[in-house]
């Protein structure tokens, strides 16, 4: 009150001058708690605030005073955290970046229900942007929580994350903090070659996962700093994470991963089939679902990409393919749930339809791990008639023609 009935621009240089500062070094002082620590790095990268006017400022303060969960509908449960993503996407629209930054919720909610994480679990996203995936797994646990306990479990030791852009990584911790999520273990550096911006948040957290939900970055390349700490060496980012998150799994630990459709095909670099062999031999790769080649397309990516879904600790036998590659995604026309209800059908038992197949191990070994979707059940609607076949359908229908148009003429005579 003090600060507002004071003179024309002392708050906003409270604001700018003590308030900022004061946030951005609390992690410095002694008996600094874990949040605190989350709200350090929220501040980490910001210099001032960038509201234009003092009243301006003041005006949303008072607006977000009156915010409480109790106020919130329903159906808009977080809303801050709903713009954040809301601007991200479109920064993807335009910059046509939006593959690193944003997944679409659709995807993210198919992943994590297929993967069903559990109250006592730990997720991790090795990459996680700005923690769609960790929010989504909140929200689809937190209804199985029955005692106080559960609830501190999944508030404070349940999800875990690496981020290494600096604009990104303040977001993603007031993402989830607008989620209820009290102590998001977020790591603040290149996951890949472990070079470490600030890991105050990430002590104590386990060194293997029992869940892994993640969209590696799409066609990113990396240097040889970050190939010296992998098996299979190449500059393709996606390949190098895939080999982290087999990783990084327990055993009968779970992952639903994105993974671009040129990882699954390409045969002609070794690091490429040595990391798939590696995939097979050391986990159950019991499900790959081919999405529309859009389906990114409105977060700014135009990459065809797949869902890879597999159990560490036991060799793949057979991949179960789920094909909807044949839907035109589009901008007016959006990807939803709707699309994956025949899927949740079939994949408890891993049916047979037209969409989906299974595949033995050992005819993906003998393509040399080419583990691309080509359906073969799907109806063929190729048009296979000949020039010849079609000059003489058309001739017959210009003689019917012609026949229908000199009964016209002989009627009006």
């Amino acid at each position: 009150m003090e600060l507002q009935m004071g003179t024309l621009g002392g708050f906003m240089s409270f604001v700018n001058g003590e308030l900022i500062p004061y946030l951005r070094n609390l992690k410095n002082k002694p008996g600094t708690t874990p949040r605190q620590k989350v709200i350090n790095e929220v501040f980490s990268s910001t210099e001032r605030t960038y509201i234009d006017t003092e009243r301006n400022l003041l005006d949303i303060l008072d607006k977000i005073h009156t915010l409480s969960i109790e106020s919130i509908d329903e159906t808009h449960m977080f809303p801050i955290s709903q713009v954040y993503e809301g601007l991200l996407q479109k920064m993807g629209e335009k910059n046509n970046d939006g593959g690193q930054f944003f997944t679409p919720r659709e995807v993210i909610r198919v992943i994590v229900e297929v993967i069903n994480p559990e109250i006592g679990e730990t997720v991790y996203d090795p990459c996680c942007g700005t923690g769609g995936f960790l929010a989504q797994a909140y929200q689809f646990i937190k209804d199985k929580a029955k005692t106080g306990e559960d609830i501190e479990t999944l508030k404070t030791r349940t999800f875990y994350g690496r981020e290494k852009e600096n604009l990104v990584y303040p977001i993603v911790l007031a993402n989830l903090v607008l989620q209820e999520i009290d102590e998001p273990h977020i790591w603040h550096g290149n996951t890949l070659t472990g070079l470490e911006i600030y890991g105050g948040l990430f002590q104590g957290a386990p060194a293997l996962f029992d869940v892994v939900l993640t969209n590696p970055p799409f066609g990113g390349k990396e240097g040889k700093d970050a190939q010296t700490s992998f098996a299979y060496k190449t500059s393709s980012t996606q390949v190098l994470f895939l080999q982290h998150v087999i990783d990084s799994l327990k055993p009968g630990g779970r992952c639903g991963i994105v993974m671009d459709e040129g990882v699954l095909f390409r045969i002609n670099e070794n690091a490429f089939v040595q990391t798939k062999r590696k995939l097979l031999n050391e986990c159950n790769l019991w499900c790959i679902m081919s999405l529309p080649p859009k389906v990114f397309m409105n977060a700014g990516a135009a990459s065809k990409t797949n869902l890879l879904f597999f159990t560490k600790g036991e060799q793949t036998k057979e991949v179960w393919y789920y094909d909807l590659s044949d839907l035109n995604i589009t901008k007016k026309q959006p990807l939803t749930l709707q699309h994956f209800e025949e899927f949740f059908k079939l994949l408890s038992e891993r049916r047979t339809s037209d969409r989906s197949w299974c595949v033995p191990i050992e005819d993906i070994e003998a393509k040399k791990y080419d583990l691309k979707a080509v359906n073969p059940n799907r109806k063929d609607n190729e048009d296979k008639r000949s020039s010849e076949d079609l000059i003489t359908i058309i001739e017959s229908h210009a003689a019917e023609i012609e026949k229908a148009i000199r009964q016209l003429r002989n009627k009006r005579i």
